[in-house]
């Protein structure tokens, strides 16, 4: 049975200050992808957007690797939403060949093998396609260091120049209730295990349903999901955007 969902709060600790929407103008200006330039072209909505006018899009990464730097991307998968709806007839789903070698370890998690990536694409094929599926929404993940560091990666492999967007963190904000509170602290000081702030374990404390895991889509969905619960019971749907954004 799963743990009762916290009490609904409307305090929220992440705040950056930072104008996605200034910074798009700038990165559009600057870009000589067309690519690129087609999506921050696109915009980014204003930081005082209430969350339940926004954009999302949540996005998922399965790897060969935890580290961008030596590891390579081998499926995305992308789910646009609402507070409202989760546009599933939308949703995309990539397997893309990796420019490093598939690793057993991480095999073993995602069950992409080299068969199945025999007639996959270069992420640079698709590149165009995912842009636009990420255009002028707001990146949802579990795990910025994931999406965002295996994203940055891949274009400056690619195009020998980096990306910038904004993302909403659901684990960042199970962390922030979870790992950073004082009752975090007290559980320390008697010796007990931290909470859980992976996706599955997120996912039961607000009562989703248990999906697999390790599949870009499955993963993209799930977080979906979860950025909605958490919002429904921690946040004022009316919260601008530019307080929770990163």
């Amino acid at each position: 049975m799963a743990p009762p969902l916290p009490p609904p709060e409307q305090t929220l600790p992440i705040d950056t200050g930072l104008d996605w929407q200034a910074r798009f103008a700038q990165l559009h200006a600057q870009a000589r992808d067309p690519r690129l330039r087609a999506y921050y072209g696109a915009g980014m909505v204003s930081p005082q957007t209430p969350l339940s006018d926004v954009p999302f899009a949540a996005m998922d990464f399965e790897t060969t690797g935890l580290n961008p730097q030596r590891h390579a991307i081998v499926s995305i998968g992308v789910v646009p939403f609402t507070l409202q709806r989760i546009q599933l007839p939308q949703s995309r789903h990539w397997l893309v060949q990796p420019q490093r070698p598939l690793l057993k370890q991480s095999v073993t998690f995602h069950h992409i093998t080299d068969s199945d990536l025999t007639q996959a694409p270069d992420l640079s094929d698709i590149l165009s396609d995912l842009l636009q599926a990420l255009a002028g929404r707001v990146v949802v993940v579990h795990h910025r260091t994931i999406e965002r560091g295996f994203f940055e990666a891949a274009l400056q492999l690619r195009l020998g120049k980096s990306i910038e967007f904004p993302v909403v963190d659901t684990m960042e904000i199970e962390a922030q209730r979870h790992r950073q509170s004082s009752m975090s602290l007290w559980r320390r000081l008697l010796g007990r295990r931290p909470v859980s702030i992976r996706l599955a374990d997120s996912r039961e404390r607000y009562h989703l349903p248990y999906y697999p895991p390790h599949h870009a889509l499955m993963d993209a969905l799930a977080s979906a999901e979860l950025l909605q619960a958490q919002i429904a019971h921690r946040y004022d749907p009316d919260l601008p955007i530019g307080r929770l954004w990163l």
